[in-house]
Order: C-alpha cells, then structure tokens, then sequence
C-alpha cells in the first residue's frame, strides 16, 4: 500500500468538475486528431526566398554570418532559382552587392538599365518565367555611405530620394519585375512610384511596401551580404520607424495604402508578430512578414551549436507568422523548407 497515496479532502473537487468534463487534451492524444484539428497550416505557397547577387560568373560565394546563404553571380542564381521554382516556391526577392567603385553618395547606379538588379531580372525571366521576381528601389545597395537615400549635408533628403526611387522602379520593371517592394521608407513614395509605373504602362506590375519597417538589430548579416556593413554613416533612425511604437506602424501602413500600395510587409519578423496581426485584423490587405537575416542567424548558429533543433525551430518560427495572419514569408530557408514540405 502506497503510504503517500491522494486522498481526497473534504471540499476538493476532481478534474472533472472543475473542467465540466471538457478535457482539452483529447484532441491532442494522436497524430491524426491533432491533424485534424491543426488552426494553421505552412504550404511552400507562403514562401518568398530572398537571394543575394554578385557580378561575375560562377560565382557562390558563402556569407560568413548566414550559414547556407550564398552572394550569387546570375548564371548561378538562375540554376538556383530553376531549383525553387521546380520546388514550387512562387517568388524570389532580389538584393544586389555591387562593387565599391560603381557607388556614389546619391545611388545612381539604380538609374542604370544595365546594373546588377536588372541584368539577373532579365535573365531570371528568361531562363525561369513562371517564377514570381520582386525587386526592391531602395538606394542602400548603390550608395557609399550605406543609406537608403541621398545624403546632403548629413541628411537624407526625403523628395529627391523618392524622385530616383521611383525612376529606378520604372527601370526594374522594364527589366521585368513583377513586384516592386521599395524598403526605404521615404515619404509619399508608394504614391509616385504607382503613378510612375502608370505612367510608364507598367500598371499591371504590383506594389509590395515595406510600410513597417522598423529601426532593429536585427539587419547585421544581412548588411554584410550586400557590402553596406562598413559603409554606413550614423544609423537610419530617421527614416525606420522606432520599434517601441505600433501606433506610428499603423499610421504608416494607412498612408501606403491610401497611396496604391497592394500588399504591405512588417518587417522584422518574428519580433514584430503583434505588428503582423495588427495590419491583418486593420486593413485586411495582403500581408507579408520578412524573417530577416539576424532571425535567420540566430536559429542557424544555435542549430550548430546542438543548442536547439534547427530544423525544428525553423518550422515552428514559420509556423508562428502563419499565426499571427501573415499570408506570406520572405525567409531565407525558403528552399530548406519547400524540401520539407515536399518530403
């Protein structure tokens, strides 16, 4: 006889009668049942893989802070992007690392038909054309001192960016672009770059804004794959919006949609997940969230570590932005998970 055995004390209820016999653990007793009661569920359609380019020709060169993350040369990028759409991933993001000596203060280098960006869209289209292609007119991969506009006397200043933001834009969807999601966060950029696609016939070519893009630390490797970490003059608190407030993120977000944006994109990810739910539950417009570079990372080098499954961790980390209402990621394990998913 277990000495040690419950007895039960006068005015002690059972479980039964403190839950009303509604035991929520019955539906989660075998695989199957949890399966069919799942809330939300990661298909490779939610995927955006974002990749990183370089000149040259075939060229794969590692990027130290992202394990498994490449700066690719277009032949390359176009056997790679072959791959994801064979995978079925239906959208990639383009990010170009260009050489020291093509940037100026003002990233006029996006004003070439030729450069990096439009060059791999062209032939990405060509070699892949059922593959989604968003490009980003941010200035950051073009200028010398590793901002997102045009830097005059220490400021970055507002209209003139938007002017060339915009003009490139027309240039990357000329080449090609399907979506052109400019990361900037200029004033009143939504706005002209819609009417300069118009204007331009490319009304059929859609928007995706970063409209919350926030001042974070989680950027750092991703600084590094396109060659701006050592670049950047003071920060750009300016222009990202402070990551203490959700308000401004909202009034942000309203702004680019009364201005055409089509889709909006919270940006970091999984730090900003109540930013993600709060534009979903608002707006009710297509909502994307970008697992960044330092997210990546992190899960990446505690995975090699032996700290955490990494495998798993990559999964539930996606899993969280189906969640919170996102209807697509920009993650860098877009293929590791499109894999996953299809075996």
């Amino acid at each position: 006889m277990n000495r040690f055995a419950p007895t039960k004390a006068a005015g002690t209820r059972t479980v039964d009668e403190v839950t009303g016999s509604r035991r929520l653990r019955r539906m989660r007793k075998a695989a199957w049942s949890r399966r069919l009661v799942q809330e939300n569920h990661l298909t490779v359609d939610d995927l955006i893989w974002p990749i990183f380019l370089v000149d040259g020709e075939n060229v794969r060169e590692p990027i130290a802070a992202m394990p498994g993350v490449f700066r690719m040369s277009i032949d390359v990028a176009i056997r790679e992007v072959e791959r994801a759409a064979k995978l079925g991933i239906p959208a990639i993001a383009t990010f170009p690392n260009v050489d020291l000596s093509l940037r100026d203060v003002t990233g006029s280098l996006i004003l070439d038909p030729d450069n990096l960006t439009n060059r791999a869209t062209r032939a990405i289209k060509a070699a892949v054309p059922e593959i989604g292609i968003i490009t980003d007119a941010a200035l950051d991969p073009f200028t010398s001192h590793g901002h997102d506009g045009v830097l005059r006397d220490g400021i970055i200043v507002n209209d003139e960016t938007v002017e060339q933001v915009a003009a490139g834009a027309v240039l990357q969807a000329a080449a090609g672009a399907d979506i052109i999601a400019p990361s900037d966060m200029m004033d009143g950029r939504i706005g002209v770059i819609r009417s300069a696609l118009d204007d331009n016939g490319f009304q059929d070519v859609a928007i995706m804004s970063y409209a919350t893009k926030f001042d974070s630390a989680f950027y750092g490797p991703y600084r590094d794959a396109i060659g701006t970490a050592g670049l950047l003059k003071g920060d750009k608190k300016t222009y990202y919006i402070n990551a203490a407030n959700s308000a401004e993120a909202l009034r942000e977000t309203e702004q680019d949609i009364l201005e055409g944006t089509d889709m909006v994109m919270v940006k970091p990810g999984l730090p900003y997940l109540d930013i993600v739910r709060l534009l979903k539950d608002a707006f009710a417009l297509p909502t994307f969230a970008y697992q960044v570079s330092g997210e990546y990372s992190m899960i990446q080098a505690a995975a090699a570590n032996g700290w955490i499954d990494g495998e798993r961790a990559m999964m539930e980390s996606l899993l969280a932005f189906k969640r919170a209402g996102a209807d697509g990621i920009l993650t860098y394990f877009a293929p590791a998970v499109a894999e996953k998913l299809k075996g």
